[in-house]
């Protein structure tokens, strides 16, 4: 409340009921390196509520901006937080926060030229404008950097936001949102967008839920459990623990051992493995799971083995299990052991792409004990492949994870850590090999630590969590405070997009997408539904068909 007295004392300095000049509605008061207060006049932003221009008529209140001149320089900020003065109720203390500054046309007297930072400050007594919507055009203007218009700025009518997919990707970006806020859509019009400008490009989308496919049947590719075809032996050996060693503890290091030597001589088996000079147990080579179980069989029987029996017969019943199971037959089955590395790398990076560059990848139908393991082995090879192919012809890849908080969650324990260590080492060092990581998720305090902070776009719809709310306030920059209050009180569909991807932070309201673009996610209506009746014998009969073949 100190800064309050001040604006006492600062009024009653002035001839009481301190009037602003003619088209000026305040003046800064007090300046300080990143949020500052200024004292504005209430009778002119009553006066400004009724103008035509809809930025004009936000002028003064929590979330729109204000301009004031440094020079030959428009200062831009953004109010944050206002307060009546104790002294004079017609002086209204507002703190704001500096966006940034443009140059000043001198025809016309518009902005333009604008840039994120500050380089002078204003001093106290620097006379405050409102900003118009032709001000905002000027702000948000793409100018010629490749960007994909997703929505219109608040709260003008036909300011379009646009982000820069360069930046945007480049430095990784996330989008959060709780429930129910338009995050699917969102996700959505924005990948088509990118898709739109890149025909040619490389996307990887992980779909928990199978919500994305009918998004993307034009312009994408669909793989689930029916065609995805995943070989086994891409997997690595820490993926190979997570799926064949069921163990816990020490007995996990013996078991973990005997797998590592087991598994190096099934891939040595493999002409392959002749050519190559230093085979390692992480080498993609292919082998025979037969291969497998024979080389534990023969080891088990010989004398001078340091343990008993019951670790080779564990490994041993879990793979026989796992080949056995037709559940598993998209990665587990007996027609992958053909070397197809360089076909499936095409399919799934589309490379090339034929004008459809996305992949889902619909983990949906997948058994869960080996969704992560699966999420694991592809968000490998995305980092794997950038990493070997440093000296070609770069091809940059995207790599999005829906529901991320499932994948690199806070904790470190329990079983899912693989998938968890290769995303969270694409967040630290991807776009140094040209992989770029979009997360989507509701649950942001649940990702783990750091993975947030290293996003440098940060797309944040609705959140009712305060948990998450604080998250996100201790991931974004400092100058998009202002913004980060209006979360909770976002409509759906509505975003506050800050970070490298825009120019300053900005609220959106989001185009709306064609019906046959959208995600298979709306929300039902129990209403409509609960009136309909009629034919549950045959929707029991056929779902109880799928349920018990495990097929869709």
């Amino acid at each position: 409340m100190t800064q309050l007295h001040g604006a006492d004392h600062f009024a009653g300095a002035q001839p009481h009921g301190f009037q602003a000049p003619a088209e000026a509605m305040g003046m800064v008061f007090q300046i300080a390196g990143s949020s500052s207060q200024l004292i504005i006049d209430a009778t002119r932003i009553a006066a400004l509520a009724h103008h035509p221009d809809p930025c004009i008529a936000m002028a003064g209140q929590v979330g729109a901006q204000v301009k004031m001149r440094v020079g030959p320089v428009w200062l831009i900020a953004s109010v944050r937080a206002m307060a009546m003065d104790r002294g004079d109720s017609n002086i209204i203390v507002a703190n704001i926060d500096f966006l940034g500054e443009g140059d000043e046309e001198k025809l016309t007297g518009r902005i333009h030229r604008f840039r994120r930072g500050v380089t002078r400050y204003p001093t106290p007594g620097t006379e405050v404008y409102p900003v118009s919507s032709q001000d905002m055009q000027q702000i948000y203007s793409a100018e010629d950097r490749p960007h994909v218009q997703i929505g219109t700025v608040y709260p003008t009518a036909d300011t379009r936001a646009a982000l820069y997919v360069d930046s945007m990707l480049g430095k990784h970006f996330a989008l959060l949102g709780s429930t129910g806020t338009g995050k699917s859509t969102s996700a959505a019009l924005i990948l088509h967008r990118i898709c739109d400008l890149s025909p040619q490009g490389h996307i990887v989308m992980i779909d928990p839920h199978g919500e994305y496919g009918a998004a993307f049947q034009t312009n994408g590719a669909v793989y689930d459990i029916n065609n995805l075809a995943l070989p086994y032996w891409l997997m690595n050996f820490e993926e190979h623990c997570e799926v064949f060693v069921t163990s816990e503890g020490s007995e996990r290091t013996v078991d973990s051992d005997i797998l590592a030597k087991c598994l190096l001589a099934a891939r040595s088996k493999n002409r392959l493995a002749e050519s190559i000079g230093r085979l390692t147990v992480d080498s993609p080579v292919p082998y025979l799971l037969s291969d497998l179980t024979n080389i534990l069989q023969n080891e088990m029987g010989k004398l001078d083995k340091g343990t008993g029996s019951l670790p080779y017969m564990r490994l041993k019943t879990k793979i026989d299990e796992i080949r056995s199971d037709p559940r598993y037959s998209f990665m587990f089955s007996g027609m992958l052991v053909a070397d197809s590395m360089q076909e499936f790398l095409a399919k799934i990076f589309r490379l090339p792409s034929g004008g459809k560059p996305i992949s889902i990848i619909d983990v949906s139908s997948m058994p869960s004990d080996i969704t992560s393991v699966v999420v694991s082995v592809l968000s490998r090879l995305v980092f794997d492949y950038a990493l070997w192919a440093r000296d070609e012809p770069q091809r940059p890849i995207l790599l999005v994870c829906e529901e991320a908080h499932r994948y690199i969650p806070s904790t470190t324990s329990g079983s899912g850590q693989a998938v968890r260590r290769i995303l969270e080492r694409i967040a630290k060092e991807g776009r140094k090999y040209g992989v770029s990581l979009g997360l989507i998720t509701q649950r942001p305090s649940d990702l783990a630590e750091g993975v947030l902070s290293q996003c440098g776009t940060i797309i944040s719809m609705r959140l009712n969590n305060d948990r998450d709310q604080a998250f996100v306030k201790a991931a974004m920059p400092e100058g998009a405070r202002g913004f980060l209050d209006s979360i909770p009180a976002l409509r759906n569909r509505e975003a506050i997009i800050c970070g490298e991807g825009v120019a300053v932070p900005i609220r959106v309201a989001l185009d709306n997408l064609e019906e046959e673009r959208r995600p298979a996610s709306s929300d039902p209506s129990f209403t409509d539904l609960w009136r309909q009746s009629g034919g549950e014998a045959e929707i029991l009969d056929r779902t109880i068909t799928r349920w018990r073949s495990q097929g869709r």
